[in-house]
């Protein structure tokens, strides 16, 4: 460990991290007097992995093993949950049932492992990274799985404000406008901000939740399907596993060559399947249209025009798609800036972040401002006759791109003099009716006296820094606040099953930091052995073998040696392109 390192990490804030908890991968970062430091896992990675799997020993794996055995243990293993954050979804390894915020505690427990290693003392707090168009119940959800993780969070700091603080800081004292295109693996977000004299104000934001590169893998493994006569969905789970494992290597091949081209087995039998990247670029448009609405909201929404922005930024790992990076060049008639790794910029910027929050005397001259993504209202009924009112008609309380912190209230009144109660449906959207926009909670205000009574009711919407939402409601006769609680709604726990669960997570047997690198080479050498045939197959197998009787011996240096060895023989095998 680099102990200058250490010289540079004030006593104060090392206890504070940036965490960038993504769909498809995961890192961790502190700010040091040198600026914004990643954190290796146990493996020497910057990227962990976002999967969560049971080894054979029955004990949980989180990162690049478990990906590995998506391949061959997929009932075992899961991944791309952070897409059903805020929801009651709930995937099944073996006989077990978790909810996205239990299986990203585990990732998030993991990253702070590996920052406590490094760091060298006990991390309990974090700066964690959401995309922009994350909603009050998702932001919740990400809170309570840092809870489950033992973190407190600091602050929420949406993904493409992360990535223009990264930025920012090159040139802190001067004058430009950025407009960040965030596409990471399961959400797309565009932020246009300023910066100036050290200040750092978001002008806009919008995005999309359910886009993503995953999408873009999705498409392609259709039509590896289609190619092999079958449907991904018709398959068995390992080979429907091995098909889209085999599409996302496919899809990051086309990044640098015009054509790739691999072996899958399948029912015994190896068949080619090649993909051109005019062919990869016509099965995803329909995808790649949908990037464009909200780059042009953004852009409106900040009252600007294409020349008025300074520069162009991409962020997130699948921005290296050229197709997508062709249609950001199409757009603004000029080529993006990537010069921090878009797979690292997120953390590094949450970490930036972090150092904020912790009053890092290297930071003295920054201010960061930030804005609501989304319009938050309710709903509410209008009058179309005589005593008759239609509902679902939604009424904004803090329109989207507003700057937070921000509190806004409204004196709203009860349809009817003999109403008991109002219920107030809280919604996200930019449509008139709320049928079309996301309903993220409801409060019942009880309404006390006669018809002759004033009933109105006070309401009142507070958004912080984090994007979390507090929703008020006072009754003019009683003066009794009611707060929202979110009960019954997609994603939300009460108290009482948090701490329920808080407990169960706790008895669970973690797979040790320091054995991660075996159980990730073993992990690797099944998915081998399944996805190769012959000789090929025959000689994986030897290996694993020879492995398993290395370890059993104890020896640290013995199995280090072995485990160099190995690696660079399965490399060979994995660029055969027989998968």
């Amino acid at each position: 460990m680099d102990r200058s390192f250490h010289e540079s990490l004030p006593t104060r804030m090392t206890t504070l991290i940036g965490i960038d908890l993504g769909t498809t991968n995961s890192l961790v970062a502190v700010f040091t007097d040198a600026g914004p430091q990643l954190i290796p896992n146990s493996l020497g990675e910057m990227l962990t992995p976002s999967a969560v799997g049971y080894g054979d020993d029955g004990a949980l794996l989180v990162g690049r093993a478990s990906k590995y055995r998506l391949l061959t243990h997929p009932a075992l293993t899961a991944a791309r949950f952070k897409r059903y954050m805020g929801t009651n979804h709930e995937m099944v390894l073996g006989k077990k049932s978790f909810r996205a915020e239990e299986l990203s505690s585990f990732v998030l427990r993991s990253l702070r492992a590996d920052a406590e290693a490094f760091l060298g003392h006990e991390v309990d707090a974090a700066v964690i990274s959401v995309p922009a168009y994350f909603n009050d119940i998702q932001r919740k959800a990400t809170i309570t799985a840092a809870e489950f993780a033992g973190l407190k969070v600091n602050r929420l700091i949406n993904e493409p404000t992360a990535a223009a603080l990264a930025y920012g800081l090159q040139d802190r004292q001067g004058e430009s406008t950025f407009l960040v295109v965030d596409l990471g693996g399961g959400t797309f977000d565009v932020s246009i901000l300023e910066m100036f004299s050290g200040v750092m104000e978001v002008r806009a934001s919008a995005g999309d939740a359910f886009l993503g590169g995953e999408d873009f893998t999705d498409a392609l493994a259709t039509e590896l399907g289609r190619q092999l006569g079958v449907k991904p969905e018709d398959v068995s789970r390992e080979d429907g596993a091995r098909l889209r494992a085999l599409a996302e290597r496919m899809k990051v091949q086309l990044t640098e060559a015009a054509e790739a081209s691999a072996d899958f087995a399948l029912k015994g039998e190896a068949r080619r399947v090649t993909i051109t990247r005019e062919k990869f670029d016509e099965i995803t448009d329909p995808i790649l249209k949908r990037l464009r609405l909200p780059i042009q909201r953004a852009i409106s929404d900040a009252s600007l025009k294409a020349d008025d922005l300074h520069r162009i930024i991409t962020v997130g790992g699948a921005t290296r798609m050229a197709s997508v990076r062709a249609l950001v060049t199409r757009l603004f008639k000029r080529f993006p800036e990537y010069s921090i790794d878009p797979d690292h910029v997120v953390a590094l910027g949450a970490a930036v972040q972090a150092g904020l929050a912790a009053r890092h005397k290297a930071l003295d001259d920054v201010v960061m401002t930030d804005v609501c993504p989304f319009t938050l209202g309710f709903e509410t009924s209008i009058q179309v006759g005589e005593g008759k009112y239609e509902p679902g008609h939604f009424t904004p309380m803090i329109e989207r791109n507003t700057v937070v912190p921000v509190s806004k209230a409204d004196v709203v009144a009860p349809l009817y003099p003999t109403q008991h109660e109002i219920l107030f449906r809280i919604f996200q959207g930019e449509s008139p009716y709320v049928k079309d926009n996301i309903l993220i909670g409801t409060l019942n205000v009880p309404l006390r006296g006669g018809p002759k009574d004033d009933k109105s009711v006070e309401l009142r919407y507070t958004y912080d820094t984090s994007g979390v939402l507090e929703v008020e409601a006072t009754p003019t006769a009683t003066k009794k606040t009611e707060r929202l609680v979110i009960e019954g709604n997609p994603g939300s726990l009460p108290r009482e099953e948090i701490e329920k669960r808080l407990k169960a997570l706790a008895a669970m047997k973690i797979h040790p930091r320091d054995q991660q690198e075996n159980a990730a080479l073993i992990a690797r050498m099944r998915a081998a052995f399944e996805n190769s045939l012959g000789d090929k197959r025959a000689s994986v197998g030897r290996l694993i073998a020879e492995f398993e009787g290395v370890m059993a011996r104890q020896n640290p240096r013995e199995i280090a040696e072995a485990r160099r060895n190995i690696e660079a023989i399965i490399g060979n095998f994995e660029r055969d392109d027989v998968f």
